[in-house]
């Protein structure tokens, strides 16, 4: 079941090597992360980050995280919040895709 494991491998913390770090000095390891993040952090670190020239935040969930869908949906985000709603329901539509895919256990029905 190869797509069960990518859907878990995006919502899983990435290695410490990849963390996304923050012009506030935040350090993030993950999509939730990330979520949080946007939905704390000031506007003038989100535009550091997010702006017309670059847009880390989209960056790293591509190259990183592997979710190329969430990367171009944050490549147009035009604010924090619109950023921060994007990624909580994509956490969402992976998550429920995590709990459906789960295999079902097997009752044994007595003879």
């Amino acid at each position: 079941m190869p797509v069960i494991r990518n859907v878990t491998g995006l919502l899983a913390d990435v290695p410490e090597e990849y963390v996304f770090r923050c012009h506030d000095g935040l350090i993030l390891q993950s999509m939730e992360q990330l979520g949080s993040a946007l939905n704390s952090m000031t506007d003038e670190t989100y535009v550091f980050h997010a702006n017309t020239k670059k847009n880390d935040f989209s960056n790293w969930v591509r190259d990183i995280i592997k979710d190329g869908m969430l990367a171009n949906d944050l490549q147009k985000a035009t604010n924090r919040a619109q950023a921060a709603k994007l990624v909580a329901n994509r956490m969402a539509i992976l998550s429920k895709k995590v709990v459906l895919s789960r295999p079902r256990r097997k009752t044994i029905q007595p003879r």
